[in-house]
């Protein structure tokens, strides 16, 4: 069980470094980069089979779908401030 949570933790640490780079330029350090690598999986999980993706299976797989859905999750939260003004 801790084994499985330090490797969800990496995953999403990965994932949302990832994410920074492709959307904003940088990483924003290993807790915010987990926390935005597991709220795109999760958003990922959801969102992408219902639109027919399937990246298969593994860590590269999980990685990749994790990374997705975080690049959702910051592009969204990129549209909201400017949906306030």
């Amino acid at each position: 069980m801790i084994v499985g949570l330090v490797v969800w933790i990496v995953i999403g640490a990965v994932a949302g470094w990832l994410a920074g780079v492709l959307v904003r330029g940088g990483g924003f350090g290993f807790v915010a980069n987990a926390a935005l690598g597991i709220v795109g999986a999760a958003v990922a999980g959801f969102l992408l089979p219902r639109l027919g993706f399937f990246l298969g299976h593994g860590l590269v797989g999980e990685i990749l779908r994790s990374a997705i859905g975080a690049v959702i999750v910051l592009l969204i939260l990129s549209i909201v401030p400017k949906l306030s003004r």
